[in-house]
């Protein structure tokens, strides 16, 4: 099996266990890590799709794509976790409302 394959299951079993984790939980930092695990899973996805021969050298869009996705990540992470900062700061949930989740009985 050739690494370009490897990266690739690998990118979707890393995507399927972040979209399990962003359904399975209702707080708020366990959803956007989950995001984070989906976005390295698709990250790994075009990784191995870009590979080419190992004379050809590997292709530099997915590369490029794949460094610009990461900052872009980063940027889109601080920013929910400052929103998610905010929510508990405001409100003393780390949830959602309506979620269901046993914090909001708990911030009564």
């Amino acid at each position: 099996m050739t690494s370009a394959i490897l990266f690739t299951l690998c990118g979707i079993a890393l995507a399927g266990i972040g979209a399990f984790g962003l359904v399975a939980h209702a707080h708020l930092l366990r959803r956007i890590l989950a995001l984070n695990i989906i976005g390295s899973g698709v990250f790994l996805v075009f990784g191995g799709l870009g590979y080419r021969l190992p004379q050809s050298g590997a292709d530099p869009v997915p590369q490029a794509m794949v460094i610009t996705g990461i900052v872009v990540a980063l940027a889109a992470t601080a920013l929910a976790v400052t929103l998610a900062v905010r929510l508990f700061e405001e409100t003393g949930r780390t949830s959602l409302p309506g979620e269901g989740s046993a914090d909001e009985h708990a911030a009564d």
